[in-house]
């Protein structure tokens, strides 16, 4: 694990890391380069396969289903598969994973495979998807220390949406001539991201070992009673459950918004590929200049000051579609939704980070990215089912004013910032007084035991004394895990 540079001081007294910060970091351009081949194979393959079920069948919901499919792994089974990345070493889940699904997104590309072998097909290969998340998202905070972890964590969310901006735009064009060309273009980039990761990151020891593991269910439990039972945590995971739970829904009824107004006089295929294109990557391009931006020029206090705003901002920005404006003008709208979304995502990671102790990374992770994917979906699919009754400008349009109420009573509850800063201490002096396990000697990720996740729930306000302490250690160690909910 790296030290905290002299850098590092610097940021903690207010000034932000820089991006050659972040790059300097050799394993870190390895992990950069492994996701990023993933995500532009997946985005491709998710816009394609939109457009097939929907010529297909002509169904709004399962044109959504067929978006939302990818949500439902984490329902079923994201916090156990989660905590499963915890029992073997980062790099080889990653590995593993990304082989798991270059296997199954190729079967998916046979031809003239029906539209339920299809989803059954794409649901098993997104079953791999939370335990390399996890293992990815754990593996950031051992790579990157200081600020340039919360820099690091939004460069990786805006090339996220960059990347989904060219997927999305890529897809829908792939999809008029061989949409399953875009599935095999898929499996390749899962072979490719294997193999950098095969050959950029170093192998680092499980965080936990045999000797200490318990029975998975009850491992699971502890990370939801870890992040349930810590009120600042517990309020992070509300936030980013909520608000991606409005700021999807553009994306998932893009195939099908796109085909309305194409049935209008006047409208080509041409028209409808573009527009569908412009509403799906309206809200990627918004997160990219909002991630960079705010990101790499915003300071570290000033950060935590915009959740509040940005929060109401991304569903209230999305109400005016239902009257029915041009795909310009909506797509114009979820780009800002998609400014406010990174805005405030990367800043309640860090917050995430400072709070979480060691040994705990997947399995909070699984918690948090669970309920997001699940919200996510839900939304897509409770919305597509009711754009088959209503027209769609009505339904996002009421749907993001119920966004925007429901997230201004969630923040009525958000700690300030004394409570994270004693969060963070509470984290600090627990694990300076709880002795390693056997398993866990000389493992960077290593943390506390099953046992000691009661002592790791802050109850009160630790020694100010300590708190200091705390929040250098907390805000420079890189080894605290985020919840890395911006990525899809």
């Amino acid at each position: 694990m790296e030290a905290p540079s002299v850098s590092d001081e610097t940021h903690h007294a207010g000034k932000p890391a820089t991006f050659r910060d972040v790059f300097a970091v050799g394993e870190f351009r390895f992990l950069f380069a492994s996701v990023t081949l993933s995500w532009a194979g997946d985005y491709i393959a998710k816009a394609a396969v939109t457009v097939l079920v929907y010529r297909q069948t002509q169904s709004v919901a399962l044109s959504a289903a067929a978006f939302a499919v990818s949500f439902l792994p984490w329902l079923i089974g994201g916090p156990l598969l989660t905590t499963v990345a915890e029992r073997y070493p980062y790099h080889r889940v990653m590995i593993t994973t990304d082989l798991i699904r270059m296997v199954l997104i190729a079967l998916v590309a046979i031809p003239g495979l029906p539209v339920w072998a299809m989803l059954g097909l794409l649901f098993c290969a997104t079953l791999a998807s939370p335990p390399n998340q996890a293992a990815r998202s754990a593996l950031i905070p051992t790579i990157l220390t200081g600020d340039r972890l919360i820099v690091g964590l939004s460069v990786n969310a805006s090339t996220s949406q960059l990347v989904q901006v060219g997927g999305y735009v890529a897809g829908a064009a792939v999809a008029a001539v061989n949409p399953r060309a875009a599935l095999l273009l898929n499996a390749a980039t899962f072979a490719l991201s294997a193999l950098v990761v095969r050959l950029g990151i170093r192998a680092r020891p499980a965080t936990t070992s045999v000797d200490d593991r318990q029975h998975l269910l009850r491992e699971t439990a502890e990370g939801f009673r870890l992040v349930w039972g810590t009120d600042v945590l517990r309020a992070i995971a509300v936030l980013v459950w909520t608000v991606p739970l409005f700021a999807i829904v553009p994306e998932g009824l893009a195939a099908a918004w796109a085909a309305e107004w194409a049935a209008q006089p006047g409208v080509d295929d041409a028209d409808r590929g573009l527009a569908q294109a412009m509403i799906m990557a309206a809200s990627p391009t918004g997160y990219i200049l909002g991630g960079l931006l705010i990101g790499r020029f915003v300071r570290p206090d000033r950060r935590s000051q915009l959740i509040r705003p940005f929060a109401v901002l991304a569903p209230l920005v999305l109400a005016p579609v239902m009257f029915d404006p041009s795909p310009v003008v909506v797509a114009a709208l979820a780009a800002v939704c998609g400014f406010a979304v990174a805005g405030l995502l990367p800043v309640t990671n860090g917050l995430f980070v400072r709070a979480l102790p060691q040994g705990y990374r997947a399995r909070a992770f699984g918690v948090v990215a669970t309920g997001m994917q699940v919200s996510q979906g839900t939304a897509v699919l409770l919305t597509g089912v009711l754009a088959d009754r209503f027209d769609i400008p009505t339904v996002v349009g009421l749907w993001s004013l119920a966004g925007a109420m429901v997230v201004s009573l969630a923040l009525l509850r958000w700690p300030d910032a004394e409570r994270f800063d004693a969060a963070a201490a509470a984290v600090a002096v627990t694990e300076a007084t709880t002795p390693p396990t056997a398993g866990a000697t000389g493992s960077a990720g290593s943390g506390p035991t099953g046992s000691t996740v009661g002592r790791l729930v802050p109850q009160s306000r630790p020694d100010p004394r300590a708190g200091s302490a705390g929040q250098d250690r907390a805000g420079g160690a890189g080894d605290q895990p985020p919840s890395q909910v911006g990525s899809a």
